[in-house]
């Protein structure tokens, strides 16, 4: 299958499906449809709350496309790939709706900063995360201010330096990453169900109220990310980093 951003609209309910078939990574054009399909989703006056998940089972989203990470060829280009991922959590943390998520599977990288952009997440008891970047020569700089922000700083730390290391679902709930965990995708959805369904239903205006509060002290977000971006850009160009994204993909 191709890969897509699809956006569905049922009962005043948004809801975002995303799709890559190797373990829904983010190439860069996957990356520009979901910022700008959640922007999209934010202005439909026919959209009262947005869902944000992926296809498939057991892999919520696999990260960066290690494809596009091996061919960046100039600080220029590796800060576009990487602003992919800031234009989609600033999209997520602009919207006038609370964007609810559905992590049904393991997320890696930016998978996690997507998962710490939502409001609300649901998980299933699958949905292991990890931060893999340093053990690519590079970091989590453009998703670290998502995930520090839901998590706390020592968790975050913990993720980062143990970069190799899968902390399991029980966990990401315990920190504040997800909401609620359940032992299936059937019961995992039954309860989005509800809560989209309520929220369709609640005062638009409240809720755009109290997502201003909820992401109160993020407004610099616009540039910070974008810094990160040109970080990690530069980063990713390094002969370490290359050679360790090499041996990370024959793995």
């Amino acid at each position: 299958m191709e890969a897509y951003v699809k956006l569905d609209i049922e009962n005043s309910v948004g809801t975002i499906e995303f799709f890559h078939h190797q373990s829904n990574s983010l190439p860069s054009h996957i990356l520009a449809e979901l910022a700008s399909t959640i922007t999209k989703a934010g202005e439909d006056d026919n959209i009262k709350v947005i869902v944000l998940k992926s296809a498939g089972e057991r892999a919520f989203c696999a990260g960066a496309s290690f494809d596009e990470l091996v061919a960046i060829d100039t600080p220029e280009n590796g800060k576009k790939f990487f602003s992919g991922f800031a234009n989609v959590i600033n999209a997520a943390r602009k919207s006038p709706k609370f964007i609810i998520g559905r992590v049904q599977g393991k997320a890696v990288g930016g998978g996690v900063g997507m998962s710490s952009a939502t409001d609300y997440c649901f998980a299933t008891k699958f949905a292991s995360v990890k931060l893999s970047e340093l053990a690519i020569g590079i970091g989590p700089f453009v998703v670290g201010p998502a995930v520090e922000r839901k998590i706390g700083t020592s968790a975050f730390s913990a993720m980062t330096i143990n970069a190799g290391k899968w902390f399991d679902a029980s966990w990401a709930r315990e920190k504040g990453l997800y909401t609620e965990v359940f032992d299936s995708i059937e019961a995992m959805d039954k309860e989005i169900e509800k809560l989209a369904s309520t929220l369709s239903k609640s005062n638009p205006e409240a809720i755009q109220g109290l997502k201003k509060i909820i992401w109160q002290g993020t407004e610099h977000w616009d540039t910070l990310l974008m810094e990160r971006a040109e970080s990690s850009g530069k980063l990713v160009l390094s002969d370490f980093t290359k050679n360790a994204i090499a041996k990370f993909k024959q793995q």
